[in-house]
């Protein structure tokens, strides 16, 4: 298949690609029996890819980096690519979960509080009957010890998922899957962010029309403003004046 083009967004590749070409792409994928790992950026983690060089690679490396925020929906259509949409992480592993309802393929998730993966998981069964889950961790709030993220590889291959969901948080969710992908194999890790407390009912979903509208993070600031205040009110300026500089050619950002 045709690589998918990529836009640069603050020097990260955003994937032209929209929630069908998405799907298509991991499906693809699997059917081949290639690995690979998929990230869906926002605003946040464009931002931070700027000064980290390490953690931009790991973006410029995927097999997709999916604009998950409207504010890289209309970059990327105004950089001229017009079938660009939002892809989601909660949409995308909705949709991948219905696409293999009743397959072969299998399903790992990593990360949340503890029992939060395990509430995911059984809300996905209750939603899609037949879909495979064949593991669920939710690794502590830290950086892993050489033993425990030995001891979690192990379980993770043993398991021998075809799609590992990470929502670790950024950008130690990359470097997660990064150093993974050589022992899985036959895998396609996707990091989804924030997915596992919202579809397992933890937090509160904006409605559709305020995601399409570009103002979910201030739906999610009212819902929790003193863990995202700090967050959004240094990202969401950063990111307009670093883009304001880009696109007037004020500052190149290769």
């Amino acid at each position: 298949m045709q690589p998918i083009p990529r836009y640069n967004v603050l020097g990260t590749g955003i994937s032209a690609v929209n929630l069908a070409t998405a799907r298509a792409t991991i499906l693809d994928e699997l059917a081949a029996g290639r690995s690979g790992y998929v990230s869906t950026a926002d605003v946040r983690a464009v931002n931070l890819a700027v000064d980290d060089p390490v953690f931009r690679s790991d973006l410029n490396r995927s097999l997709l980096t999916t604009p998950d925020g409207m504010p890289l929906v209309w970059l990327g259509r105004l950089l001229g690519h017009r079938s660009v949409d939002r892809v989601y992480g909660p949409d995308l592993m909705l949709d991948l979960c219905a696409a293999t309802m009743g397959t072969k393929q299998t399903h790992f998730f990593v990360g949340g509080a503890p029992g939060v993966a395990e509430t995911l998981s059984l809300r996905l069964q209750e939603r899609f009957p037949g879909l495979r889950i064949v593991g669920t961790v939710s690794p502590p709030f830290r950086s892993l010890t050489a033993e425990e993220e030995s001891a979690l590889v192990t379980q993770i291959t043993n398991a021998r998922p075809d799609i590992l969901w990470v929502g670790l948080s950024l950008p130690e969710r990359e470097r997660f899957m990064v150093r993974l992908q050589p022992a899985l194999g036959a895998t396609i890790m996707i990091g989804v962010g924030a997915a596992f407390d919202l579809l397992s009912g933890q937090v509160r979903q904006a409605p559709r029309w305020i995601q399409r509208s570009g103002f979910e993070w201030l739906f999610r600031l009212c819902l929790e403003p003193r863990r995202l205040a700090p967050r959004y009110f240094r990202h969401l300026p950063l990111f307009c004046f670093r883009v304001f500089a880009q696109l007037t050619r004020l500052r190149r950002y290769d």
